[in-house]
């Protein structure tokens, strides 16, 4: 591995991925290329049940830049999330799915917004017909609408997990279980500066989705009323001088 830790930390779940892993890896090479950084992938496999696995092994042994780990039994999203952002080096960190509906060619527009912010997160407002049904895009509204109402946030597309941000940012998150939906609202918290851009949200390449109706709406409802919780007792502070 090299000792000298890269410019860019590309961070995926990866969940019964087989058949968008190479595609995936192929894309993102291509979109790198131009930007001429140091990056690295790290994708972590939540015990898929599929040959993902052993696709990412032949991957990391032919690119010293891909970095693969897999866990002993299926987490959840938020636990590979959270265990690929553990792991990553980089001096930014990149969330994006394995499904290809994020698009790797949209890195140069995030790079450029964090001139001037913390964290910047991707919305898929103004594409999500070019890739999702009704019954997505329906249950990822009334999500959104719920999610902010009762969290007092105003994050358009929060289900959308394409995001970048300096790696501070997450230095003093604690993890929890569904905490990826709410990643914009704990930066926040934390003091740094969070914006949107819209993204592009291209049809699933391979595979079928992980996530319903049922997701949506119903399944984060408790973490929820846990970051309204945390929102409202959590504080803040800095030290202004030292002695001894």
């Amino acid at each position: 591995m090299n000792a000298t830790p890269p410019e860019i930390s590309l961070v995926i779940p990866c969940y019964n991925e087989e058949g968008n892993l190479r595609e995936l890896i192929k894309i993102i090479r291509e979109a790198m290329v131009p930007l001429k950084v140091s990056y690295e992938v790290v994708i972590t496999d939540d015990c898929s049940k599929d040959r993902s696995w052993e696709i990412l092994t032949e991957l990391a042994a032919g690119d010293p830049r891909i970095r693969v780990q897999r866990f002993v039994f299926n987490c959840g999203e938020s636990a590979a999330s959270w265990a690929g952002l553990k792991a990553a080096r980089g001096k930014y960190l990149v969330t994006l799915d394995a499904d290809l509906q994020n698009d790797p060619r949209d890195l140069p527009r995030f790079l450029e917004a964090l001139k001037q912010f913390d964290c910047v997160c991707g919305t898929r407002i103004e594409t999500r017909g070019k890739g999702d049904n009704f019954v997505r895009i329906a249950s990822s509204r009334i999500a959104n609408w719920v999610r902010n109402k009762l969290s007092g946030e105003r994050i358009s597309d929060a289900g959308c997990t394409y995001r970048a941000f300096k790696r501070e940012c997450i230095e003093n998150l604690k993890f929890f279980k569904g905490m990826h939906r709410f990643l914009p609202t704990l930066v926040r918290m934390e003091g740094f500066t969070v914006t949107e851009i819209p993204v592009s949200n291209n049809p699933r390449f391979a595979g079928q989705s992980h996530y319903g109706v049922w997701n949506r709406l119903f399944a984060s409802f408790y973490d929820l009323l846990a970051v309204r919780w945390m929102k409202k007792r959590m504080f803040r502070y800095q030290i202004a001088e030292q002695i001894n």
